[in-house]
């Protein structure tokens, strides 16, 4: 599905632009969904398995930062990236072989939704190589003022920034950090059925959302099927066992086949522990681990 021109655009940026990911019934169908899970949050007053509750969230007025990992909790969406357009563009990128890591549709809140600090995904789950991505595909027209994805270019080609704070792992970079260039930030919006591609070592963060529209983007955070991740991670795979492991690969093979030996590349590493006090999401190991924001400052 992808040109030349668009593969070499990522390979130097580490991030991609793709309009018309998903057909007009498909994002109909995203739609649909993700509303009835939004409504049905109404009924709930923590966060569960299911949803990550935003400040403010009642029943009155449903506020979420996200839904947790979509693609177990609905067939559709497991259905959307193994069979569309989505999976034409993860085999470009990845190769025939493919994982999912995780999923989440983040529903940011209008009004202030939670901001994500600036961080790389790689620094929560370093594997044995770093062909990763994840898409975001957006399910309302994303614009400046609803708390768009930002990526700094070219930085999945550069370090690992440090993600801790008060002596354990906070999940986000120092905005005083002197390699945090804040100023060659790209903002990444679009319409509703575009889909953004960020490498798992690009720096990338979202601010709060100011509009008076909820920030809809379903994000699938996949990896090539020989790059297996290294203990200490924050993967709950490590607690399954050897049986419940191998069933869980096959649970999380996307395209191709498994692959049982890892390619082993010199990648930059570091163990992103102690955790915070609350690492169960990437908001609260922010909030909890004491990260510094970097948009109080824009």
């Amino acid at each position: 599905m992808l040109t030349q021109d668009q593969r070499d655009f990522y390979d130097r940026n580490g991030y991609l632009m793709v309009e018309n990911a998903v057909t007009d019934e498909q994002l109909a169908e995203l739609r649909r969904i993700t509303y009835d899970y939004i409504e049905k949050s109404r009924a709930v007053s923590e966060s569960n398995d299911v949803y990550d509750l935003d400040e403010g969230h009642s029943a009155e007025t449903p506020r979420l930062t996200r839904i947790k990992l979509p693609h177990k909790q609905h067939p559709y969406f497991w259905e959307l990236l193994r069979n569309s357009r989505l999976t034409e563009v993860l085999n470009d990128l990845l190769g025939p072989d493919t994982m999912i890591q995780t999923s989440k549709l983040n529903t940011k809140a209008p009004g202030g939704g939670a901001a994500v600090e600036w961080h790389q995904d790689w620094a929560f789950y370093p594997h044995t190589n770093d062909t990763m991505l994840a898409f975001g595909l957006m399910l309302e027209d994303v614009t400046e003022e609803n708390g768009p994805l930002m990526v700094i270019p070219g930085t999945h080609k550069g370090p690992i920034l440090s993600h801790m704070a008060n002596g354990v792992f906070c999940g986000a970079v120092d905005p005083d950090d002197p390699l945090f260039e804040l100023d060659k930030a790209v903002t990444l919006t679009g319409k509703a059925g575009s889909m953004t591609v960020h490498h798992a070592r690009v720096l990338h963060g979202s601010a709060p959302n100011t509009s008076d529209r909820a920030r809809l983007i379903l994000f699938y955070e996949c990896h090539a099927a020989d790059a297996w991740p290294l203990l200490g991670a924050g993967s709950y795979i490590h607690s399954l066992g050897q049986r419940k492991l191998w069933d869980d690969l096959q649970d999380r093979l996307v395209t191709g086949e498994l692959c049982l030996t890892p390619r082993l590349e010199q990648v930059p590493v570091t163990i992103p522990l102690p955790p915070a006090p609350d690492a169960s999401s990437i908001f609260k190991s922010q909030k909890t681990g004491g990260a510094k924001s970097a948009f109080a400052k824009v």
